[in-house]
């Protein structure tokens, strides 16, 4: 399968301050890609290192098979970047931001992209960006990114500003668009609702390191939440299969891809003195506090 992004062993401080190591993974042609991660785990950073604005203290950074930070400009065109949703010159209408783009990228601008999203979000034509919400200011930006009719969409912070309704109108809009017309696209949202709706594949980060990059259906599939009771003041032994246990009173909650009965197999071994074990299966929001901690 051709990889439209390949990143290999990044490495990047900011000062002294270690944001990740060895940090490696790839995005394949065609498949729309979450991040996802705490603050501060280096969300942001993977998407200015994606984009060419920052150069990793060492690593590889490869889209299209070329290397980010010398990619030749005509190439650079077939990426459509969204950084926290706002666009330039707000004294522009509708219309003649639109129009003001266009004159860049020759060839190939399809407008009609642009204008459907305006038309679905009820945005006038004459409206000034200044007068915008900002909800609305991000989803005008998304549009040109449209319009630029990129081969590879790297969007962060997508669904910024947006109302619970819209959000979910442009999700929706950005996952048809993106699989009709065969788009690669890699993002990041604070809201994991609209990703586990939009994506076809999930990186889940912690401080310094992934912790699975994984098909959204195998890691909802797989995933488990699992209670049981302990006694008072039992603490559990660590494990690699058992991600972040929290105890409320008497009562224990882990994440794990085991199975039931390998779970049940699994606290035997470890002579662990439980009762009343129960097993969920969990959204992707559950998934990621799973295994990212609660705090």
């Amino acid at each position: 399968m051709e990889q439209i992004i390949e990143c290999n062993n990044l490495t990047h401080y900011y000062g002294k301050r270690l944001i990740y190591e060895n940090l490696s993974f790839t995005v394949p042609k065609g498949r729309i890609l979450g991040l996802l991660g705490k603050n501060g785990t280096g969300k942001t950073t993977t998407i200015n290192i994606l984009s060419g604005y920052l150069k990793p203290r060492s690593g590889e950074c490869r889209i299209f098979g070329q290397e980010i930070q010398t990619m030749a400009p005509a190439l650079r065109r077939n990426i459509g970047l969204l950084i926290e949703g706002h666009v330039q010159y707000q004294f522009m209408t509708i219309t003649e931001i639109e129009k003001f783009y266009a004159a860049f990228y020759p060839g190939q601008w399809k407008k009609e992209a642009y204008y459907e999203l305006m038309n679905k979000l009820k945005v006038a034509t004459r409206q000034r960006i200044s007068r915008m919400s900002c909800g609305q200011r991000s989803q005008v930006a998304l549009g040109l990114i449209l319009a630029q009719n990129p081969e590879l969409l790297v969007l962060d912070d997508f669904s910024l500003g947006l109302d619970p309704g819209y959000r979910r109108l442009f999700v929706d809009y950005l996952r048809d668009y993106a699989r009709s017309e065969g788009k690669t696209v890699f993002l990041t949202s604070h809201i994991i609702q609209d990703m586990e709706r939009l994506v076809d594949d999930c990186i889940i980060m912690d401080y310094g390191k992934i912790l699975i990059q994984k098909p959204i259906t195998e890691l909802l599939e797989k995933g488990r939440r699992y209670t049981f009771t302990i006694p008072e003041g039992y603490e559990l032994p660590a494990s690699d299969d058992l991600y972040h246990p929290s105890i409320m009173r008497n009562q224990l909650e882990t994440f794990s891809f085991l199975q039931p009965a390998e779970t049940e197999a699994k606290l035997k071994s470890m002579s662990v003195p439980y009762t009343d074990l129960h097993c969920e299966q969990v959204n992707l929001e559950d998934a990621f506090i799973g295994l990212t901690g609660k705090y």
